[in-house]
């Protein structure tokens, strides 16, 4: 979908968002599986985390228990997702996005605001830049990408979305009323299903209602900053320059935890010992704040302050310590130190990822209950009584928990 732009300073702000990210990713090097309906997650007992537009036209949506998603579509097809690629991919589109323009405001992994009103007389139209962008990152990186063009943020959302999938919307000034207005109130940027069902409630159902209504009545009903904000969104009059800044980047997101011993530590047993404190230290974080990670890394640092750090990425997201554990400890061993003094060890686990919509692949014979569950009863024991009543045994000794 596409329209023509007017004069370029019309219209110099972009939104680029990520067709079926997550999904893209998964399958940008399967052709065969591209127009298939096709999800990340949904495995055994899981839930869809991702799911691509043809299997958007079934009503499978995120979040779905797959079980359900399999009986809309019982040829659908789940796959599973390197976390270190969606990274990497993301980093790539925001090199292609800085190709056109320094002016990018990264929203998230998977979409940004570009201003290029610096850059029309390189590249061509707000629409020219548009199209070099999709077509750069279609043949660079084999995915595809929406993008809207208006000459506000918020109305370049709501473009992007109507250019889904693989498409433009140019939106120019005079076109907003006609655009905008038809649309429920709940399609402008920002405007979550709470927002909308209370404007619903109070008898604004289009974001036209919200346009033709005073603003003192708004400010009214509504209060002084939310009124004049919708109001704002509603007329596409909320200018504002972006900030440049790069954003939240969920998959390259860590956590960790390192000790510097009060005297080096040589003997393997010990440094073990520290590596599960650590370990426990940093799950216990995970599990607080809802998240999980595939990349597990060690760092250890001599008596000299010679550091090392290693990683790897395993089949699945974690929070759980003993796999933690038992990945830095097989790093610390491939070292293969031979007793040398250390001064510092830490443990990091990267690409974080929001546990909830994240499956885990069943293993054959593996216990119902294990030691998940453990950590979690351990967790909730600490939460109510401190974390001294409840420690492994393992590190009993000395008096460490």
């Amino acid at each position: 979908m596409t329209s023509s732009a007017g004069a370029p300073e019309a219209t110099p702000i972009l939104h680029v968002d990520m067709d079926a990210f997550f999904v893209s990713v998964a399958i940008r090097h399967q052709p065969d599986l591209w127009d298939q309906p096709v999800v990340v997650g949904g495995h055994a007992r899981g839930v869809v985390t991702c799911a691509n537009y043809p299997a958007r036209a079934y009503g499978i949506h995120a979040a779905m228990p797959g079980s359900m998603a399999r009986r809309l579509c019982p040829q659908l097809v789940s796959v599973r997702l390197d976390f270190g690629e969606v990274a990497e991919v993301s980093r790539q589109v925001r090199e292609i996005f800085r190709r056109a323009t320094p002016l990018v405001e990264v929203v998230s992994v998977d979409e940004a605001f570009l201003d290029v009103s610096g850059a029309t007389l390189l590249f061509g139209s707000p629409e020219q830049i548009a199209q070099r962008i999709r077509r750069q990152i279609a043949e660079e990186l084999k995915i595809t990408c929406s993008v809207g063009v208006a000459p506000t943020p918020s109305v370049a959302k709501v473009g992007s979305r109507k250019a889904k999938p693989d498409g433009v919307v140019v939106v120019r000034p005079e076109d907003i009323p006609g655009f905008l207005h038809p649309l429920d109130v709940g399609e402008l940027y920002g405007v979550g299903p709470s927002t909308r069902t209370r404007l619903r409630r109070l008898g604004f159902e289009t974001v036209g209602d919200l346009a033709r209504t005073p603003v003192p009545t708004l400010h009214q009903i509504l209060g002084r900053r939310l009124g004049g904000h919708l109001h704002r969104l509603a007329t596409g009059t909320d200018r504002r320059e972006l900030t440049g800044r790069l954003g939240p980047e969920l998959p390259d997101r860590s956590t960790g935890a390192q000790e510097t011993f009060g005297h080096d530590l040589s003997d393997r047993e010990d440094i073990v010992r520290e590596l599960l404190r650590l370990s426990a230290r940093v799950t216990r974080r995970m599990r607080k704040a809802g998240t999980v990670g595939r990349t597990v890394a060690l760092t250890v640092r001599f008596t000299d302050f010679k550091t090392i750090s290693r990683s790897r990425t395993l089949p699945d997201p974690t929070d759980v310590t003993q796999e933690v554990h038992a990945t830095v400890v097989r790093l610390y061993d491939e070292l293969n130190l031979r007793g040398r003094a250390l001064r510092l060890v830490g443990v990091r686990v990267e690409h974080l990822v929001e546990r909830e919509g994240t499956d885990r692949q069943l293993v054959l014979g593996e216990r119902e209950r294990g030691w998940s569950d453990a950590d979690r009863a351990v967790d909730q024991v600490a939460e109510r009584f401190g974390s001294s009543l409840v420690r492994r045994a393992s590190l009993l000794r000395n008096g460490q928990g």
